[in-house]
């Protein structure tokens, strides 16, 4: 008991150390860069929003594990990057969000799950949004 316990007390600093640091998301490969390049070009980024309004018409599309867009119309697209990773989600897993209420809002849980297994693949939560816009001509 005792042995277990010291070694238990040796790793703590190293667990608590492992949390204060600051999380960085993997980078974009080039792929998914020009993805969301193409996606977000000719766009220009506003503030940052906490909640969005689902839309019916509106489509969500996983840019890699970690990157979503919300397009809500030709004109307007929201980027959300997620809090954690859900992995599955650049090969193409669905993802499920768990939300209250008729807002997508910072801090909704969400799963990516392989349809095909009906195993879940990651757990994350969405992020803020940061809404890109056209510019009125």
């Amino acid at each position: 008991m005792r042995r277990w316990m010291r070694s238990g007390l040796c790793l703590a600093p190293l667990l608590l150390a492992g949390c204060s640091g600051s999380y960085e998301p993997p980078r974009l490969t080039e792929k998914q860069t020009s993805e969301l390049e193409r996606a977000l070009s000719g766009k220009v980024a506003g503030e940052k929003t906490s909640c969005v309004n689902r839309a019916p018409q509106a489509n969500l599309t996983a840019i890699s594990n970690n990157v979503l867009l919300y397009r809500v119309s030709k004109r307007l697209v929201y980027r959300n990057d997620l809090i954690g990773s859900c992995s599955g989600l650049s090969r193409g897993d669905a993802l499920v969000i768990r939300t209250w209420g008729s807002q997508y809002c910072r801090g909704d849980m969400a799963t990516s799950a392989d349809l095909m297994t009906g195993m879940v693949t990651g757990n994350c939560a969405l992020g803020d949004f940061t809404p890109y816009r056209s510019p009125p001509k």
